[in-house]
C-alpha cells in the first residue's frame, strides 16, 4: 500500500489549486484523477467570470492552462478511478482498481455527476445516441442535437454545438432558468430553436437518429434528432465513499482529515473561480494545522468545514 502525506481526489479547478498551493508549502500531495484534468471546464463554451481573462476564456483553453500549471509545478496526476474511500483508526484508505493508498488527509474534489432520466424513458438502442456531457459531441458536424434543460448548462451547450450543428432546446417548463445574457445570445443564433412546455414521453432509436415522443403545449408531437443531450441538473459525485463516511456527512459530522472542496460541496454555487478558491483555502488550512502541530489522528466532530 502506497502512503502519502495528502491525497487529492479530482483534478478540476479545486483539486489543481489545492495541489499547487500545498506544493508551495513544501507538501507533496498525491493527485488522483479518473479521466482528465479540468473537470467540467471541458464542457464550457466560454468562461466569462474567471479573473484575469477580460475577454473570457474557453473551457478547453482554461483546461490547457491548468495542465500547463501542473506541469510547471512538477505534478504528474495518477490517472486511476477511485472506487472506495474508508478510514481506519489512524488513516484513510483510498482504493482504485489497481492499488490502495493510505493518508491521514484526503481532499475530495470530485465535482458533480449529471442527473439521469428514468430508465423507462429511453427505449432499446436510444442510449447509444444519448449523452449527459457535451464534450463527446464537440467534434460533431451537421447533426441535429436535442438538448433537454433550461439552465445555464443547457444554453451554454447549445451555443457551443450550434457552430457546426442545429440545436433544439427542450424545456419542460415555460420560462428559461439560464442567465438572461445566455438566453439572448442563443436566440440570436438561427441554428438554435427553443421549445418551452415540452415533455418527453419516450425516446426511440430510428433510422438516422432518435424519435422523441413529446407533449408540447398539451399536444402530442414527435421530434427528431441525431443526438440527445440531457442538461437537467447535477448532484455531488460521492459514490465511492464508504457507507459510514456518507452517513457521517449526512449527519453533519466533520471527520478529521477529510475535506470536501469545490462543486462537490457547493450546491448551486458551481463556478470555477469559487472552486479554485476552495482549493487554495483548504491547502492553507492543512498547512496551518500541520504548522501548529495538530495531527489528524483519529476522527471526530471537533471542527466544521
Amino acid at each position: 500500500m502506497r502512503e502519502s502525506r495528502v491525497i487529492i481526489i479530482g483534478a478540476g479547478p479545486a483539486g489543481v489549486a489545492a495541489a499547487i498551493q500545498l506544493k508551495r508549502y513544501g507538501i507533496e500531495p498525491l493527485l488522483i484523477e479518473k479521466e482528465d484534468v479540468g473537470g467540467l471546464l471541458k464542457n464550457a463554451n466560454l468562461v466569462e467570470n474567471y479573473p484575469g481573462f477580460p475577454q473570457g476564456v474557453t473551457g478547453p483553453e482554461l483546461v490547457r492552462l491548468l495542465k500547463e500549471h501542473l506541469k510547471r509545478a512538477g505534478f504528474e496526476p495518477v490517472y486511476e478511478e477511485v472506487v472506495r474511500v474508508d478510514f481506519t483508526e489512524d488513516s484513510f484508505i483510498v482504493e482504485t482498481p489497481k492499488r490502495s493508498y493510505a493518508s491521514a488527509t484526503v481532499v475530495v474534489a470530485t465535482g458533480t455527476k449529471p442527473k439521469r432520466p428514468a430508465e423507462t424513458l429511453l427505449k432499446e438502442g436510444a442510449e447509444d445516441l444519448t449523452f449527459y456531457e457535451v464534450h463527446p459531441l464537440l467534434h460533431l458536424r451537421d447533426g441535429r442535437v436535442a438538448i433537454v434543460g433550461a439552465g445555464d448548462a443547457a444554453f451554454d451547450y447549445a451555443l457551443n454545438l450550434s457552430r457546426r450543428n442545429s440545436v433544439l432546446i427542450l424545456n419542460r417548463g415555460v420560462e428559461a432558468k439560464c442567465l438572461p445574457l445566455l438566453f439572448k445570445r442563443a436566440m440570436k443564433r438561427r441554428e438554435i430553436t427553443y421549445h418551452p412546455d415540452t415533455h418527453i414521453r419516450s425516446v426511440e432509436k430510428v433510422e438516422g437518429g432518435l424519435r422523441l415522443s413529446c407533449q408540447v403545449g398539451g399536444r402530442e408531437r414527435d421530434i427528431y434528432a441525431t443526438h440527445l443531450l440531457f442538461a437537467t441538473g447535477r448532484e455531488p459525485c460521492l459514490d465511492f465513499m464508504s457507507d459510514r463516511l456518507k452517513k457521517g456527512l449526512r449527519m453533519g459530522e466533520v471527520i478529521k482529515g477529510l475535506y470536501l472542496i469545490g462543486d462537490v460541496k457547493n450546491g448551486i454555487y458551481r463556478q470555477a473561480a469559487i472552486a479554485a478558491g476552495d482549493g487554495i483555502r483548504v491547502a492553507m488550512e492543512i498547512y496551518m494545522m500541520e504548522k501548529e502541530g495538530r495531527s489528524h489522528e483519529g476522527h471526530g466532530k471537533d471542527r466544521q468545514r
